[in-house]
């Protein structure tokens, strides 16, 4: 996000055409490259569960749960701002978490309602970023695509020019067998 300093208050860079992806919907933060979400959305009662399950380990502002849950999601989800801050103040409202100014940032900290609210959702529902399906049921073909990413990322940075040969070997043959199959069903 881009910030100006203007008369002492924080403005906000809005989007504009130019920041937008190849599919123009949005910008490139957060998007594949066919400009479609990057990540697997939550459901609202599971940002409201997640922040809650998130506060157990400690209280945070808006942005270090945000990050925390990136973390937790070992990078599959990252809520939006828009999702986590009305959802904090909704907590606040129902008196599951309280809020207090420190370094001109909002702290929260579950209550002891919100304590035992979050811990009765992680007993019975579990962790909601570790469900198998986040909207569409290919949870687990896109946790495989995520990890190869990721592996393929490390092998880049990492290995000797012998190595990225022979994993590129590897990336060709996949996507070689991946069309193959697509063509036999």
């Amino acid at each position: 996000m881009n910030e100006n300093m203007m008369g002492g208050r924080k403005r906000r860079h809005h989007p504009g055409p130019e920041d937008r992806g190849p599919s123009g919907r949005g910008g490139r933060r957060g998007r594949r490259a066919g400009g479609g979400p990057a990540f697997g959305r939550m459901r609202r009662g599971d940002v409201r569960s997640a922040l809650l399950i998130a506060l157990l380990d400690g209280p945070g502002h808006g942005y270090e749960l945000i990050q925390a849950l990136e973390q937790k999601t070992e990078g599959r989800w990252r809520p939006s701002p828009g999702s986590v801050y009305p959802t904090l103040q909704l907590l606040a409202d129902e008196d599951l978490v309280t809020s207090i100014e420190r370094d001109g940032k909002r702290i929260f900290e579950l209550t002891d309602t919100g304590r035992a609210d979050a811990e009765r959702r992680l007993e019975k529902d579990g962790l909601p970023w570790e469900t198998d399906d986040l909207g569409d049921g290919y949870a687990a073909f896109r946790g495989a695509m995520r990890d190869l990413h990721l592996a393929t990322k490390q092998t880049a940075m990492t290995a000797n020019p012998e190595v990225v040969q022979r994993a590129t070997e590897i990336l060709v043959t996949a996507r070689k067998d991946l069309y193959r199959l697509l063509a036999e069903n």
